[in-house]
């Protein structure tokens, strides 16, 4: 777990996705992608939550998860497990 300011990031891996979920305030934004680290990256409002946009970079996919917690990309903390995800 990594946190910044006010903002909580979590990495974990379920049987078919790695995910990174941030959490500020209450307000959760998480980026999913395959297990084998290839395909398109999804966002979604929690972990488990359907999928609101699918994104190529990972650059995009964090611009959204930050929109959706009111806050800069640049904000958002990216564990080193994470920082390979995206095409």
């Amino acid at each position: 777990m990594t946190a910044s300011d006010d903002i909580t990031a979590r990495y974990f891996e379920t049987d078919n996705e790695r995910v990174l979920e941030f959490d500020r305030k209450g307000r959760t934004a998480a980026v999913a992608q395959n297990l084998e680290g290839y395909g398109m990256l999804k966002v979604r409002e929690t972990a488990d939550s359907p999928e609101l946009e699918r994104y190529y970079g990972f650059d995009m996919a964090l611009d959204h998860a930050a929109e959706l917690l009111g806050v800069r990309p640049n904000d958002l903390p990216v564990p080193d497990r994470a920082s390979d995800m995206g095409m």
